[in-house]
């Protein structure tokens, strides 16, 4: 079998350019509004706090949106992901955006021997960036090896109720169908399609991924140093997790059109290092 990251990466870097093409990341709004924020950090920013003149680094940064909205708001933002083609359009989005982000390739496992380990103040992780990862554990341990004493952990992810639903369902029911908790083994997909609008075709289908229950999370966070110091869970999810059956809002959010009381769709998670 093929290391996982083999094949998660050509996944990853055979959609970038789609992705920055897409509206969905509407990668073209950051040059022309000098105030447009991602709507992932819009929605994240009563929890996230002032972060003017913190050191930050987001992990799995992807194309950038999430990084350079953080350079926005007075962050020195670095951004980590261990796809070139991803990296490459993170680069022009922040030169376009007119913000000094430096960008880093490197497996996130790998993000505190090649980075400044015990130097940051602010560890960021957006959402569907856990899922590509064996383990929790180690994460976690990266993370805390990443902050200085006092530096804090901010993720927002998509819960793993999320993940363990059954989404190919077409009769309204919430069906548990994958794993929950963290397995040995990876959730095999072959899927051709992307999570955002575009009419572009893939060769690169099959992804490798795991889900990490939230006790899991939350333990392996602890063990690595860190005390947890908020935990939310919400009913919406920036995109369309479960086509045809959810609504999108004013706040740019999708929720359940029915009961959405019924699933948890993300969670953020705030800690910090102690020591």
């Amino acid at each position: 079998m093929l290391d996982y990251r083999t094949v998660n990466r050509a996944n990853w870097d055979e959609r970038a350019a789609a992705h920055a093409a897409s509206p969905d990341y509407a990668v073209d709004r950051f040059a022309a509004d000098p105030d447009f924020l991602s709507s992932v950090v819009r929605f994240d920013r009563p929890r996230l706090g002032d972060v003017a003149g913190l050191r930050g680094v987001h992990l799995q940064c992807h194309i950038g949106t999430d990084t350079v909205s953080l350079a926005r708001l007075g962050a020195r933002m670095t951004g980590l992901d261990f796809s070139g083609p991803a990296l490459a359009q993170a680069r022009r989005l922040a030169s376009s955006a007119g913000v000094d982000v430096d960008f880093v390739e490197a497996d996130v496992y790998d993000a505190a021997d090649v980075l400044n380990a015990g130097g940051y103040d602010l560890v960021f992780t957006g959402i569907g960036a856990l899922c590509w990862l064996p383990s929790v554990d180690r994460w976690a341990e990266v993370v805390g090896r990443l902050l200085k004493p006092g530096g804090r952990l901010f993720i927002r992810e998509g819960h793993p109720m999320l993940w363990a639903v059954d989404d190919r369902r077409t009769d309204g029911v919430l069906a548990l169908e994958f794993p929950y908790f963290e397995r040995p083994e990876p959730s095999v997909w072959d899927d051709g399609g992307t999570y955002v609008a575009t009419d572009a075709t893939f060769t690169h289908n099959v992804t490798h991924e795991w889900n990490h229950g939230i006790g899991e999370v939350i333990s392996a966070v602890i063990a690595a140093g860190l005390q947890v110091t908020g935990f939310v869970e919400h009913d919406s999810a920036p995109w369309e997790a479960l086509p045809g059956r959810m609504t999108l809002g004013d706040d740019e959010e999708w929720r359940l059109t029915e009961r959405p009381e019924r699933l948890p769709l993300t969670y953020t998670l705030q800690a910090v290092r102690t020591g």
